[in-house]
C-alpha cells in the first residue's frame, strides 16, 4: 500500500513539476513582464539605489527593516539549489541549461516584484502579532471572499509542506554534512534543535536579526570562492560562455563523463532549476517581505527584483561558470562515474582550491540549510496563523523542533517527494 502511494505521488510530481506547469510559470512571468513595461529592466537602477541607500521614513509601517526582510527571504531561497541543483542541471542538461536558467531568472525578477508588491499591499496587522501578508491575503482581499477556499488550501499546504521543505530535509542535509567531520547525527540533531529553537521562539524579529548576519556572510563567502575558481580559469571563460549559448539551441554529444543532452533537456533542466532556486511565483517570500517596514508596497517590491537577481543571475551563474570553466562536468570519479549534484560543484572548486574547495561548498550548504529552516518555520507558522489565528504561532514553533531531530536521523527521500508535491 505504501509503495503504491509513493508511486502515485511520483506520477503526481511528474505533473506538478512537469513541462506544462513550468511553461505556465515562465509564461506568467512573461505576461507580467509585458504588463509592467519590463519593470525588471526599467526599475533596475531604482532597485540598486534602494538597496544601497535604504532610508527609514516616519511613514514606514511594519516589523523589520527591508534588509532584514530580504535576508529572511533569501535565507529560504539561496542554498542547496544554488550549489547542488545547478550542478545537477548541467550534469543532465549540459552547458545550455545555464542559459535557460538565466532566462528563468530574468523573467522571475518581474514575477517576484509583482508578488512582493501584492503581498505588502494586501497585508493586515495581526492582533498582537506581526504583519500578516502573502498569497493567502492576496487571494482573500484581492480576489474576494468567494475565493477564500483557495487561500485556505494554500495555507494548509504551506503549513504542512514546511515540515518537509524547510525542516526535516534541511536538518537531514546538515546531519549528512557533519558526518564528514565525524559528528554523529543525533549530536547534530540536538545542536540544531537548540540553535533553531533559540531563534524561532523569538518570532520574525529574532529570525531577521540572525538572518541579516548569516545570509550575507554565506553568500559573500561562496561568491568569493566561486569567483576565485572562475578567474583562475579565465582563459576558458569565453569558450564556456559560448558553449552556454550554443548548446541552449543545439544538442550536445557525449564528452568524457558527460552523456550528452538534447535542447529539450537543456531547456527543461535549466528552467526548472531556476524556478526551484528563486521560488518566483511560489508565494513563500512575500510572507517575509510583508513584514518589512516600508512606506509603499512598490518600494519593497524593488527588493524582490534584487532577491532573484542575486539568487539566480549572480549565485547560480557563479556556480555554473565555475563548473564550465574547469570542465568538471565532463570528468569522472575514481569509480568511473560522472560527477553530479554537490559532488560536481566540489570537484570544480577543488580544481583550483584543493585544500579549501570542499570546505567552502559544504560550509555554504550547512549554513544555508540552517537559514532555510529558520525562514520556513516563519512561513509555516504564518500559514497556520491565517487558518487558526495568531495563537497557533508559539505551538507551531514548539512542534517544529522535534521534527528537526526526525530529519537529522532519517532517510527522507519519500518525505522530500511528498513535500515537492
Amino acid at each position: 500500500m505504501v509503495e503504491w502511494l509513493l508511486n502515485l505521488n511520483s506520477q503526481l510530481n511528474a505533473i506538478v513539476w512537469g513541462p506544462p506547469i513550468l511553461i505556465l510559470i515562465i509564461g506568467g512571468g512573461l505576461y507580467l513582464t509585458i504588463r509592467t513595461g519590463f519593470s525588471q529592466f526599467t526599475q533596475f537602477g531604482r532597485m540598486t539605489k534602494e538597496v544601497l541607500k535604504s532610508e527609514k521614513r516616519e511613514t514606514d509601517t511594519g516589523d523589520i527593516t527591508p534588509f532584514q526582510a530580504i535576508s529572511v527571504a533569501m535565507g529560504g531561497t539561496v542554498g542547496v539549489g544554488n550549489i547542488a541543483g545547478v550542478a545537477t542541471a548541467i550534469a543532465l542538461g549540459g552547458p545550455g541549461a545555464l542559459f535557460w536558467m538565466l532566462i528563468s531568472g530574468v523573467v522571475g525578477m518581474c514575477t517576484k516584484l509583482v508578488e512582493v508588491l501584492l503581498g505588502v499591499h494586501f497585508r493586515v496587522q495581526e492582533p498582537g502579532g506581526p504583519m500578516l501578508g502573502g498569497t493567502m491575503m492576496v487571494i482573500e482581499r484581492g480576489l474576494g471572499k468567494s475565493w477564500r477556499w483557495l487561500a485556505v488550501l494554500f495555507s494548509l499546504f504551506g503549513a504542512l509542506a514546511a515540515f518537509g521543505i524547510g525542516n526535516m530535509v534541511q536538518a537531514n542535509s546538515v546531519a549528512k554534512g557533519m558526518l564528514e567531520f565525524g559528528v554523529d547525527r543525533w549530536v547534530t540533531g540536538l545542536i540544531l534543535i537548540v540553535a533553531i529553537g533559540l531563534v524561532t521562539i523569538g518570532g520574525i524579529k529574532r529570525i531577521a536579526q540572525v538572518a541579516q548576519i548569516i545570509v550575507p556572510f554565506m553568500i559573500i563567502t561562496y561568491m568569493i570562492g566561486g569567483l576565485i575558481v572562475i578567474f583562475a580559469r579565465i582563459g576558458t571563460l569565453p569558450s564556456a560562455i559560448a558553449d552556454m549559448f550554443r548548446y541552449a539551441f543545439t544538442p550536445m554529444g557525449a564528452m568524457g563523463g558527460f552523456a550528452g543532452a538534447t535542447v529539450a533537456a537543456a531547456m527543461r533542466r535549466g528552467i526548472a532549476r531556476g524556478v526551484f532556486s528563486n521560488e518566483a511565483g511560489m508565494g513563500s517570500a512575500p510572507m517575509a517581505h510583508a513584514t518589512a517596514r516600508t512606506d509603499h508596497p512598490a518600494r519593497q517590491s524593488l527588493w524582490g527584483i534584487f532577491e532573484v537577481f542575486m539568487d539566480t543571475i549572480v549565485v547560480c551563474m557563479i556556480t555554473g561558470l565555475a563548473i564550465l570553466t574547469t570542465g568538471a562536468y565532463t570528468a569522472v570519479d575514481a569509480a568511473g562515474q560522472a560527477f553530479t549534484g554537490a559532488a560536481l560543484t566540489i570537484h570544480a572548486f577543488e580544481q583550483v582550491m584543493p585544500a579549501f574547495g570542499a570546505l567552502i561548498v559544504v560550509g555554504g550548504m550547512l549554513l544555508t540549510s540552517y537559514d532555510t529552516n529558520l525562514a520556513w518555520c516563519f512561513y509555516g507558522e504564518t500559514c497556520g496563523s491565517y487558518l487558526w489565528g495568531g495563537k497557533i504561532r508559539t505551538p507551531y514553533r514548539l512542534l517544529w523542533l522535534p521534527f528537526v531531530m526526525i530529519g537529522a536521523l532519517g532517510e527522507l527521500v519519500a518525505i522530500w517527494d511528498i513535500a515537492d508535491s
